[in-house]
C-alpha cells in the first residue's frame, strides 16, 4: 500500500507553462482522505509552494529548495544550509563567468543582484518572495542559505555545470533544469528530505511513490520503492524508474493518481499502486 506520494513540480506535475493542473487539488484531497501524505517536492522556494498549494497547504508536506528545506503545516522539520564561507567562494566564481547569474535562496526569501533578461523574468516566477539587493555579499551569514541557484544563458550542462564542478568539490552540484544548476550542502537533496518525512510519519520506503523528471529528483526516486517519470523526462532519469507515464503536457501525474484512486477495494489507509499501462 502507498502511504506517501511525492512529486516533482516543473517538468513533472506542472504543465509546460509552469502551472499546477487544477485536477491535482481534488485528487490530493482524496489522497488525504485515504490516509496518504501528498508531498510537492521542488527546487522552488517554500513561499512559492505555499502560495500555489494554498487549498491544501495545511494537509500537505513540502520539500523545497531541492531538499534543503522540509516543512509541514508551517513548521520547519529540516533545514540544511550551505556554509557562509562556501557561499562566498562559489559566488566569486559565478560572477567571474560570463552568462551566469546567481540567486541566494534563503529559508523565506530569495536574493538577487541582477535584473538582466531573461534571468530576471525566470527568477520572479519560481521565487515569488524575493529581494533585489546591490550586493549578494551583504546577505551572506545573515540568513541561512539553502542553496545557490545559478541561471545560465546557455544550457546549464554546457555552461554552469562544468565551471562549478571544478570548484564546488565540497558541495552538491545538481542540474535542476535546462538552464539551471544548484549548489547546495552535500547533505541536501530531495531524497534526504523524503527520509525526514518517512521518519517523522513512520512511513516505510515500500509505502512510498515518487514522480520526477530531472537529476535533482534522483535521490528522491531512490528513497521510494515505487517510481515513475513522465515521457518528457531527462533520459538518464527515465532509465531509472519503474514506470513511464504520459508527459506533463498530457497531465501524466494526475492521470496516474486518478487510476490509483479508481481501483476497487482500497484500504482505508493507503492506496494500491496502479497496475495498468499508462505510457
Amino acid at each position: 500500500m502507498i502511504k506517501l506520494i511525492a512529486t516533482d513540480l516543473d517538468g513533472t506535475l506542472y504543465t509546460p507553462k509552469g502551472e499546477a493542473p487544477a485536477e491535482i487539488f481534488p485528487i490530493a484531497q482524496k489522497l488525504f482522505e485515504r490516509g496518504v501524505l501528498f508531498v510537492p517536492a521542488s527546487g522552488r522556494q517554500y513561499a512559492n509552494l505555499e502560495k500555489t498549494f494554498a487549498p491544501i497547504k495545511d494537509q500537505a508536506a513540502f520539500i523545497a529548495e531541492n531538499g534543503a528545506l522540509v516543512r509541514y503545516r508551517g513548521k520547519t522539520l529540516s533545514l540544511t544550509s550551505l556554509e557562509p564561507e562556501k557561499v562566498a567562494k562559489y559566488l566569486q566564481v559565478i560572477r567571474k563567468t560570463e552568462g551566469l547569474y546567481p540567486i541566494l535562496c534563503g529559508e523565506n526569501c530569495a536574493y538577487i543582484e541582477d535584473t538582466v533578461e531573461p534571468f530576471f523574468s525566470r527568477t520572479t516566477t519560481p521565487y515569488s518572495s524575493y529581494k533585489l539587493v546591490n550586493d549578494l555579499n551583504e546577505v551572506i551569514g545573515k540568513v541561512p542559505c539553502c542553496k545557490i541557484s545559478v541561471f545560465s544563458m546557455d544550457k546549464a550542462e554546457k555552461q554552469s555545470y562544468p565551471v562549478l564542478s571544478t570548484v564546488a568539490c565540497e558541495a552538491k552540484l545538481t542540474l535542476s533544469g535546462g538552464h539551471w544548476c544548484d549548489v547546495s550542502n552535500v547533505k541536501a537533496n530531495k531524497g534526504e528530505a523524503l527520509k525526514v518525512l518517512q521518519k517523522t510519519f513512520g512511513i516505510r520506503r515500500e509505502e512510498c511513490l515518487a514522480f520526477g523528471d530531472h537529476m535533482n529528483d534522483v535521490e528522491m526516486l531512490r528513497a521510494c520503492a515505487h517510481t515513475a517519470a513522465p515521457k518528457n523526462a531527462y533520459p538518464p532519469v527515465k532509465a531509472q524508474v519503474e514506470k513511464i507515464i504520459p508527459s506533463n503536457a498530457e497531465n501524466g501525474v494526475c492521470k496516474a493518481l486518478t487510476a490509483m484512486l479508481e481501483k476497487p477495494k482500497l484500504s482505508e489507509k493507503g492506496v494500491s499502486l496502479w497496475t495498468k499501462n499508462l505510457s
